[in-house]
C-alpha cells in the first residue's frame, strides 16, 4: 500500500466515523419530534378523578399519587432525574469529548426537557415538586462514569414505562407514554453505541428478554435503583391504584 492510498483509505475511514455521528443525531432529532404532538391531548385529559399527590415542598418525602396522576407523576420524577443529568453533563463536559459527542447529548438534554416540562404542564396543580438531583458519585470528567451513567438512566427509563404501562387507564395517557417510551429507547441505544460503537450492544441480552421486547420493570424497583440519585425520598405505593 502506497502513501496516498494510505492517505485516501483513512480520509474514508474518517468520513465514515463523522458520517454516523452525523445519522445518530439526526435520529435523535426525527425521534424527538413524536413527542410533541400529544402535548394538547394529555394537557386536556388531566381531571379531578385522582387523589392529589403531596402538596409540593412540604418536606423531603413525596407521594406520586394515585391513578393516572401517579403514574404521570412516576414519569415526571423519572424525566426531571435525566434532564438534570444530561443538563449537568452539558454543562461540565468529561475530558476529550468531541464535537459531535457533545451534539448527541445536548439533543439528548433537549429531548429530556421537553419530556419533563411536558409533565409538569399536564399535571398542573397535581405534580410534584421539583425534585433534588444527587449526582455525586458521578465523576462527570471521565467518559466512561458519564456515559455509563447514561446508560442506567436510559434503560432504566425504558424499563420504567414499559412496567408502568399496563397501570395507565386512560388510553390517550398510554399513547403519549408509548410516544415517549420510544424516543428514551433510541437514546438507550444512542449511548449504548457511544460506549461500543458498531456492536450489538445497542439493544444487548441485557435489556432485551426472550421474546425479543425491552424488558418491563414495576415502578417500585425502579424507584429503588434511582433512589441513590436523588436527594428527596420517594414514594410511589399507589402509583397506578
Amino acid at each position: 500500500m502506497n502513501k496516498h492510498t494510505k492517505t485516501k483509505n483513512t480520509s474514508r475511514n474518517g468520513e465514515g466515523e463523522i458520517t454516523s455521528l452525523v445519522n445518530r443525531r439526526l435520529f435523535l432529532r426525527s425521534a424527538g419530534l413524536a413527542t410533541s404532538l400529544g402535548t394538547i391531548v394529555i394537557a386536556a385529559g388531566c381531571n379531578d378523578d385522582d387523589d392529589d399527590p403531596m402538596i409540593p415542598g412540604a418536606g423531603d418525602t413525596v407521594d406520586l399519587g394515585s391513578g393516572d396522576i401517579g403514574v404521570l407523576n412516576y414519569a415526571y420524577a423519572l424525566e426531571q432525574l435525566e434532564a438534570a443529568f444530561y443538563t449537568q453533563v452539558v454543562q461540565t463536559p468529561y475530558n476529550g469529548i468531541t464535537d459531535a459527542e457533545k451534539a448527541i447529548l445536548t439533543d439528548i438534554r433537549d429531548h429530556e426537557i421537553i419530556h419533563r416540562d411536558f409533565f409538569k404542564a399536564a399535571l398542573g396543580d397535581k405534580a410534584i415538586k421539583g425534585l433534588t438531583p444527587n449526582f455525586a458519585a458521578i465523576d462527570f470528567t471521565k467518559k466512561e462514569a458519564v456515559l455509563g451513567a447514561a446508560k442506567l438512566f436510559e434503560d432504566t427509563g425504558v424499563a420504567a414505562y414499559n412496567g408502568a404501562g399496563k397501570l395507565i387507564k386512560d388510553p390517550n395517557y398510554l399513547l403519549l407514554a408509548g410516544k415517549i417510551v420510544s424516543v428514551e429507547a433510541r437514546h438507550a441505544a444512542v449511548i449504548r453505541d457511544l460506549i461500543n460503537p458498531k456492536s450489538a450492544d445497542f439493544a444487548g441480552d441485557d435489556i432485551i428478554d426472550a421474546n425479543g421486547m425491552d424488558k418491563a420493570i414495576a415502578p417500585a424497583d425502579i424507584l429503588a435503583a434511582v433512589k441513590g440519585y436523588v436527594k428527596d425520598t420517594i414514594t410511589g405505593a399507589n402509583v397506578g391504584k
